[in-house]
Protein backbone atom coordinates (compact mmCIF):
# COMPACT_ATOMS: atom_id res chain seq x y z
CA UNK A 1 0.00 0.00 0.00
CA UNK A 2 1.40 3.65 -0.57
CA UNK A 3 0.81 5.39 2.76
CA UNK A 4 -0.05 9.06 3.05
CA UNK A 5 2.47 9.91 5.61
CA UNK A 6 1.54 12.93 7.85
CA UNK A 7 3.57 11.99 11.04
CA UNK A 8 6.16 14.65 10.28
CA UNK A 9 8.25 16.60 7.30
CA UNK A 10 10.65 14.57 8.43
CA UNK A 11 9.79 11.95 6.74
CA UNK A 12 10.32 13.57 3.33
CA UNK A 13 12.30 12.02 0.46
CA UNK A 14 14.47 13.20 -1.74
CA UNK A 15 13.01 14.50 -5.16
CA UNK A 16 13.62 12.89 -8.05
CA UNK A 17 15.72 16.24 -9.58
CA UNK A 18 17.63 16.04 -5.81
CA UNK A 19 18.89 12.00 -6.70
CA UNK A 20 19.84 13.18 -10.12
CA UNK A 21 21.68 15.85 -8.64
CA UNK A 22 23.07 13.60 -5.66
CA UNK A 23 24.62 11.38 -8.34
CA UNK A 24 26.54 13.48 -10.16
CA UNK A 25 27.40 16.10 -7.44
CA UNK A 26 31.79 16.71 -7.52
CA UNK A 27 33.04 16.10 -4.25
CA UNK A 28 35.95 16.23 -2.07
CA UNK A 29 36.92 16.18 1.55
CA UNK A 30 35.05 18.63 3.42
CA UNK A 31 36.79 18.44 7.04
CA UNK A 32 39.76 19.27 4.73
CA UNK A 33 36.92 22.02 3.53
CA UNK A 34 37.52 21.21 -0.21
CA UNK A 35 34.17 19.75 -1.02
CA UNK A 36 33.19 21.97 -3.57
CA UNK A 37 29.50 21.25 -3.40
CA UNK A 38 29.73 21.39 0.33
CA UNK A 39 31.23 24.95 0.19
CA UNK A 40 28.87 26.13 -2.87
CA UNK A 41 25.67 25.15 -0.10
CA UNK A 42 27.43 27.13 2.69
CA UNK A 43 27.76 30.55 0.51
CA UNK A 44 24.45 30.23 -0.46
CA UNK A 45 22.72 29.40 2.88
CA UNK A 46 24.89 32.62 4.15
CA UNK A 47 23.58 34.91 1.56
CA UNK A 48 20.32 33.97 1.93
CA UNK A 49 20.22 34.64 5.52
CA UNK A 50 22.49 37.48 5.48
CA UNK A 51 25.18 36.34 7.66
CA UNK A 52 28.69 35.73 7.40
CA UNK A 53 29.08 31.90 7.06
CA UNK A 54 27.48 28.87 7.86
CA UNK A 55 28.26 25.23 8.32
CA UNK A 56 26.52 22.19 7.23
CA UNK A 57 25.86 19.80 10.03
CA UNK A 58 24.18 16.29 10.08
CA UNK A 59 21.12 17.20 12.19
CA UNK A 60 19.09 20.03 13.36
CA UNK A 61 19.92 18.96 17.29
CA UNK A 62 23.54 18.87 16.23
CA UNK A 63 23.52 22.78 14.75
CA UNK A 64 21.35 23.95 17.96
CA UNK A 65 23.91 21.79 20.11
CA UNK A 66 26.93 23.63 18.08
CA UNK A 67 25.68 27.13 18.94
CA UNK A 68 25.01 26.67 22.44
CA UNK A 69 28.68 25.03 22.79
CA UNK A 70 29.87 27.99 21.01
CA UNK A 71 28.33 30.86 22.74
CA UNK A 72 28.55 29.48 26.32
CA UNK A 73 31.32 28.70 28.90
CA UNK A 74 29.94 25.59 31.77
CA UNK A 75 28.00 27.12 34.25
CA UNK A 76 26.49 29.76 31.60
CA UNK A 77 22.44 29.76 31.45
CA UNK A 78 20.63 30.37 28.66
CA UNK A 79 16.79 31.60 28.58
CA UNK A 80 14.87 29.14 26.42
CA UNK A 81 10.95 28.60 26.43
CA UNK A 82 9.06 25.31 28.06
CA UNK A 83 7.87 24.08 25.04
CA UNK A 84 11.14 24.35 22.93
CA UNK A 85 12.98 22.00 20.43
CA UNK A 86 16.08 22.32 22.26
CA UNK A 87 14.65 22.07 25.92
CA UNK A 88 11.95 19.62 25.73
CA UNK A 89 13.25 17.13 22.54
CA UNK A 90 17.47 17.14 22.11
CA UNK A 91 18.04 14.39 25.03
CA UNK A 92 19.64 17.33 27.54
CA UNK A 93 22.46 17.74 25.80
CA UNK A 94 23.56 21.61 27.05
CA UNK A 95 23.54 19.68 30.78
CA UNK A 96 24.86 16.69 29.67
CA UNK A 97 27.51 18.22 27.10
CA UNK A 98 27.90 21.45 27.55
CA UNK A 99 27.37 21.74 31.21
CA UNK A 100 24.72 24.75 30.15
CA UNK A 101 21.87 25.60 32.54
CA UNK A 102 18.75 25.93 30.85
CA UNK A 103 16.15 28.24 32.17
CA UNK A 104 12.96 27.60 30.59
CA UNK A 105 9.90 29.94 30.48
CA UNK A 106 6.46 30.03 29.38
CA UNK A 107 6.02 29.89 25.45
CA UNK A 108 2.60 31.81 25.45
CA UNK A 109 -0.43 30.24 22.67
CA UNK A 110 1.44 32.29 19.97
CA UNK A 111 4.65 30.42 20.17
CA UNK A 112 6.29 33.83 21.88
CA UNK A 113 8.29 33.93 25.13
CA UNK A 114 6.83 37.13 27.05
CA UNK A 115 8.94 40.17 26.72
CA UNK A 116 8.81 41.23 30.81
CA UNK A 117 9.23 37.15 31.37
CA UNK A 118 12.61 37.28 29.27
CA UNK A 119 13.83 40.26 31.33
CA UNK A 120 12.73 38.84 34.41
CA UNK A 121 14.51 35.97 33.91
CA UNK A 122 18.06 37.75 33.06
CA UNK A 123 20.66 36.97 36.47
CA UNK A 124 21.94 39.53 38.18
CA UNK A 125 25.00 39.92 38.87
CA UNK A 126 25.68 37.67 41.88
CA UNK A 127 27.96 35.04 43.26
CA UNK A 128 25.09 33.08 44.13
CA UNK A 129 23.67 33.04 40.61
CA UNK A 130 24.01 32.21 36.97
CA UNK A 131 25.28 33.97 34.17
CA UNK A 132 22.83 34.52 31.71
CA UNK A 133 24.48 34.06 28.08
CA UNK A 134 22.19 33.40 25.87
CA UNK A 135 18.50 33.75 24.40
CA UNK A 136 16.98 30.77 22.36
CA UNK A 137 13.88 31.33 20.17
CA UNK A 138 12.21 28.90 17.94
CA UNK A 139 10.56 29.75 14.67
CA UNK A 140 8.42 27.99 13.79
CA UNK A 141 7.71 27.25 17.34
CA UNK A 142 6.98 23.23 16.55
CA UNK A 143 4.69 22.38 19.83
CA UNK A 144 2.58 25.75 19.99
CA UNK A 145 1.19 24.46 16.54
CA UNK A 146 3.70 25.42 14.40
CA UNK A 147 3.31 29.04 14.48
CA UNK A 148 5.75 31.92 12.87
CA UNK A 149 7.13 34.40 14.97
CA UNK A 150 7.17 37.68 13.42
CA UNK A 151 10.29 39.80 12.22
CA UNK A 152 8.74 42.89 14.81
CA UNK A 153 8.78 40.27 18.00
CA UNK A 154 12.12 39.31 16.64
CA UNK A 155 13.43 42.89 16.89
CA UNK A 156 11.95 43.21 20.25
CA UNK A 157 13.76 40.34 21.20
CA UNK A 158 16.83 41.51 19.41
CA UNK A 159 16.55 44.86 21.53
CA UNK A 160 16.45 43.04 24.75
CA UNK A 161 19.62 40.70 24.08
CA UNK A 162 21.72 44.01 23.29
CA UNK A 163 20.56 45.80 26.02
CA UNK A 164 21.59 43.35 28.30
CA UNK A 165 24.83 42.26 26.72
CA UNK A 166 23.88 39.34 26.00
CA UNK A 167 23.73 36.74 22.99
CA UNK A 168 20.45 35.48 20.64
CA UNK A 169 20.23 32.16 19.09
CA UNK A 170 17.49 31.19 16.67
CA UNK A 171 16.46 27.71 16.11
CA UNK A 172 14.89 28.24 12.93
CA UNK A 173 14.34 24.26 11.95
CA UNK A 174 11.22 25.60 9.96
CA UNK A 175 12.36 29.46 9.30
CA UNK A 176 11.42 29.06 5.79
CA UNK A 177 7.60 27.91 6.67
CA UNK A 178 7.33 31.02 8.91
CA UNK A 179 8.82 33.23 6.16
CA UNK A 180 6.73 32.37 3.07
CA UNK A 181 3.63 32.03 6.34
CA UNK A 182 4.35 36.18 6.84
CA UNK A 183 5.42 36.67 3.31
CA UNK A 184 8.54 38.13 4.47
CA UNK A 185 12.27 37.33 3.47
CA UNK A 186 14.27 34.79 6.18
CA UNK A 187 17.00 37.44 6.11
CA UNK A 188 14.33 39.74 7.86
CA UNK A 189 13.25 37.16 10.32
CA UNK A 190 16.83 36.19 11.59
CA UNK A 191 18.88 39.84 11.15
CA UNK A 192 19.13 40.23 14.81
CA UNK A 193 20.59 36.86 15.89
CA UNK A 194 23.87 35.86 16.05
CA UNK A 195 23.43 32.45 15.46
CA UNK A 196 20.89 30.67 13.52
CA UNK A 197 19.96 26.90 12.27
CA UNK A 198 18.02 26.17 9.88
CA UNK A 199 16.58 21.78 8.61
CA UNK A 200 17.43 20.92 5.25
CA UNK A 201 15.60 17.35 5.79
CA UNK A 202 12.19 18.87 6.85
CA UNK A 203 9.55 20.88 4.71
CA UNK A 204 12.56 21.88 1.82
CA UNK A 205 12.72 18.00 1.54
CA UNK A 206 16.55 16.75 1.54
CA UNK A 207 17.32 13.63 2.92
CA UNK A 208 20.00 14.66 5.60
CA UNK A 209 21.42 18.24 7.15
CA UNK A 210 20.68 21.16 8.69
CA UNK A 211 22.95 24.86 7.94
CA UNK A 212 24.27 26.61 11.05
CA UNK A 213 24.80 30.03 10.24
CA UNK A 214 26.70 33.09 12.00
CA UNK A 215 29.83 34.97 12.16
CA UNK A 216 33.35 33.70 10.48
CA UNK A 217 34.65 33.59 13.96
CA UNK A 218 31.46 31.68 15.30
CA UNK A 219 31.62 29.22 12.36
CA UNK A 220 35.17 28.27 12.59
CA UNK A 221 34.73 27.64 16.06
CA UNK A 222 31.45 25.67 15.53
CA UNK A 223 33.67 23.79 12.84
CA UNK A 224 35.94 22.35 15.36
CA UNK A 225 33.32 21.17 17.89
CA UNK A 226 31.41 19.34 14.67
CA UNK A 227 34.72 17.13 14.23
CA UNK A 228 34.95 16.80 17.68
CA UNK A 229 31.04 15.48 18.28
CA UNK A 230 31.35 13.11 15.19
CA UNK A 231 30.25 15.18 12.34
CA UNK A 232 33.24 15.27 9.98
CA UNK A 233 31.36 13.77 7.02
CA UNK A 234 33.93 13.60 4.56
CA UNK A 235 32.94 13.19 0.58
CA UNK A 236 29.50 15.16 1.90
CA UNK A 237 28.94 16.81 -1.49
CA UNK A 238 26.70 13.93 -2.16
CA UNK A 239 23.87 15.15 0.56
CA UNK A 240 24.39 18.80 -0.17
CA UNK A 241 23.93 18.56 -3.45
CA UNK A 242 20.09 17.92 -2.70
CA UNK A 243 19.95 20.88 -0.09
CA UNK A 244 21.05 23.60 -3.10
CA UNK A 245 17.65 22.05 -4.14
CA UNK A 246 16.16 22.53 -1.39
CA UNK A 247 17.43 26.09 -0.71
CA UNK A 248 16.93 27.23 -4.58
CA UNK A 249 13.87 25.14 -5.55
CA UNK A 250 11.75 23.79 -2.57
CA UNK A 251 12.51 26.98 -0.28
CA UNK A 252 9.55 28.84 -2.85
CA UNK A 253 7.02 26.20 -2.48
CA UNK A 254 6.40 25.95 1.21
CA UNK A 255 3.15 27.81 0.47
CA UNK A 256 1.40 24.86 -0.74
CA UNK A 257 1.92 22.98 2.32
CA UNK A 258 0.30 25.57 4.35
CA UNK A 259 -3.15 25.42 1.94
CA UNK A 260 -2.97 21.99 2.23
CA UNK A 261 -3.01 21.88 6.17
CA UNK A 262 -5.69 24.32 5.77
CA UNK A 263 -7.67 22.23 3.82
CA UNK A 264 -7.09 19.20 6.38
CA UNK A 265 -8.21 21.68 9.35
CA UNK A 266 -11.73 22.72 7.29
CA UNK A 267 -11.67 18.98 6.62
CA UNK A 268 -11.26 17.83 9.99
CA UNK A 269 -13.52 20.35 11.73
CA UNK A 270 -16.37 18.33 9.94
CA UNK A 271 -15.30 14.85 11.66
CA UNK A 272 -16.97 14.29 14.73
CA UNK A 273 -15.02 13.68 18.32
CA UNK A 274 -12.03 16.21 17.66
CA UNK A 275 -11.02 19.26 19.10
CA UNK A 276 -8.72 21.27 16.52
CA UNK A 277 -6.42 23.62 17.65
CA UNK A 278 -7.40 27.24 16.49
CA UNK A 279 -4.86 28.19 13.48
CA UNK A 280 -6.97 31.09 11.67
CA UNK A 281 -3.91 33.68 10.66
CA UNK A 282 -1.05 31.78 12.12
CA UNK A 283 -1.20 28.28 10.65
CA UNK A 284 1.98 26.92 8.67
CA UNK A 285 2.04 23.10 7.88
CA UNK A 286 0.72 21.55 11.09
CA UNK A 287 -2.29 20.62 12.35
CA UNK A 288 -3.18 19.92 16.13
CA UNK A 289 -6.01 18.41 17.55
CA UNK A 290 -7.00 17.08 20.76
CA UNK A 291 -9.74 13.80 21.17
CA UNK A 292 -13.24 14.87 22.60
CA UNK A 293 -14.09 12.83 25.65
CA UNK A 294 -16.76 10.91 23.82
CA UNK A 295 -14.61 9.37 21.75
CA UNK A 296 -13.83 5.64 23.14
CA UNK A 297 -10.51 4.82 20.93
CA UNK A 298 -6.86 4.63 22.47
CA UNK A 299 -4.42 7.42 20.43
CA UNK A 300 -2.59 3.55 19.41
CA UNK A 301 -5.91 1.54 18.06
CA UNK A 302 -6.97 5.27 15.77
CA UNK A 303 -3.37 5.17 14.53
CA UNK A 304 -3.68 1.49 13.88
CA UNK A 305 -7.12 2.13 11.82
CA UNK A 306 -5.31 4.78 10.04
CA UNK A 307 -3.15 2.79 8.56
CA UNK A 308 -5.12 0.39 7.85
CA UNK A 309 -6.92 2.89 5.24
CA UNK A 310 -3.68 3.79 4.21
CA UNK A 311 -2.64 6.99 6.27
CA UNK A 312 0.26 7.21 8.46
CA UNK A 313 -0.61 9.40 11.92
CA UNK A 314 1.52 9.86 14.93
CA UNK A 315 0.27 10.87 18.22
CA UNK A 316 1.22 14.18 20.35
CA UNK A 317 -0.16 13.68 23.84
CA UNK A 318 -1.81 10.95 25.75
CA UNK A 319 -5.31 12.37 23.69
CA UNK A 320 -3.77 14.63 21.43
CA UNK A 321 -2.26 14.65 17.20
CA UNK A 322 -0.07 16.60 15.27
CA UNK A 323 -0.58 16.36 11.17
CA UNK A 324 2.41 17.71 9.16
CA UNK A 325 1.83 18.37 5.40
CA UNK A 326 4.77 18.28 3.08
CA UNK A 327 6.10 18.01 -0.49
CA UNK A 328 4.68 14.81 -0.84
CA UNK A 329 1.34 15.05 0.72
CA UNK A 330 -1.24 16.44 -1.94
CA UNK A 331 -4.89 17.30 -2.09
CA UNK A 332 -5.72 13.98 -3.13
CA UNK A 333 -3.48 12.62 -0.25
CA UNK A 334 -5.60 15.67 2.00
CA UNK A 335 -9.33 13.81 1.30
CA UNK A 336 -8.28 10.85 1.42
CA UNK A 337 -6.75 11.80 5.29
CA UNK A 338 -10.14 13.51 6.40
CA UNK A 339 -12.74 10.94 4.86
CA UNK A 340 -10.49 7.57 6.54
CA UNK A 341 -10.74 9.60 10.33
CA UNK A 342 -14.27 10.17 9.97
CA UNK A 343 -14.86 6.26 9.01
CA UNK A 344 -12.41 6.06 12.36
CA UNK A 345 -14.40 7.97 14.40
CA UNK A 346 -17.78 7.06 13.11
Amino acid sequence: MEYIDLRSDTVTKPTPEMREAMAEAEVGDDVYMDDPTVNKLQEQAATMLGKEDSLFVPSGTMGNLLALLVHCQRGDEVIVGDKSHIYMNEAGGMSALGGIHPHPIKNQADGTLALDDILASIQTEDVHHTITRLICLENTQNVCGGVPLSVEYTQQVGKIVRENNLLFHIDGARIFNAAAALNVSVKELVQPADSVMFCLSKGLGAPVGSMLLGTHKFINRARHLRKMLGGGMRQAGVLAAAGLISLEKMSTRLGQDHDRAKKLFDGLKQVQGLHLDATEGSSTNMVYFNLKDDVKLSVDEIISEMKKRGVLVDWAGPRRFRLVTHYWVDDAGVEKTVKAFGEVLS
